[in-house]
């Protein structure tokens, strides 16, 4: 039985829909997160739905199977280390996925790998995990694609969140006493 996984391929720039559609047509599943982006026209506002990770899309694939994908016009490569495709995490995709489905505002945001890991307890986002970090005086939660290093932020309600603990690597603590050196 075949083994697919989530893996992100880079396309050609604003080629992202043309790629989604063709790869669609050939069987795929796939996943193009977008978010509204007002931007000004002359003397007007527009809305438009942009890719939230510009040049890449999802894809679930069998990896040992990847021709097909690779000869789709448009397609650059699949992501990875090197020259070997790495797959995405499942709970980073239903973590993107859950946020798009959710009316809150989101929009991306600089990839970030620091900051204080929380989970949302309550709401339309309830079970997400990310980063929590301020911005203009406003809590915003980080859900970040750590292959892509990119990451999208929503605002959240502090009240929503919960800290996660986290564990530091074993380089960083003293085996006697548990306490960090340096």
């Amino acid at each position: 039985m075949a083994e697919e996984s989530w893996y992100a391929l880079k396309v050609r720039s604003r080629s992202e829909w043309l790629v989604e559609s063709k790869l669609r047509s050939k069987g795929y599943e796939l996943f193009l997160p977008t978010y509204k982006s007002r931007q000004r026209w002359s003397h007007q506002f527009k809305t438009l739905e942009l890719p939230l990770f510009p040049g890449y899309l999802f894809c679930r694939l069998d990896v040992r199977v990847r021709l097909p994908i690779l000869i789709t016009p448009g397609v650059a490569h699949i992501v990875g280390i090197g020259r070997i495709p790495e797959p995405i995490r499942e709970s980073e995709i239903v973590a993107i996925r859950t946020l798009v489905k959710s009316d809150a505002a989101y929009e991306p945001c600089p990839y970030v790998s620091l900051g204080q890991s929380v989970r949302v307890e309550c709401g339309s986002l309830c079970g997400l995990t990310g980063l929590v970090t301020d911005l203009r005086g406003k809590s915003r939660l980080i859900i970040s694609v750590e292959i892509l290093m990119r990451s999208v932020s929503v605002e959240i309600d502090q009240a929503w969140i919960r800290p996660i603990k986290t564990v530091l690597p074993q380089r960083f603590l003293s085996p006697a006493s548990g306490v960090m050196s340096a």
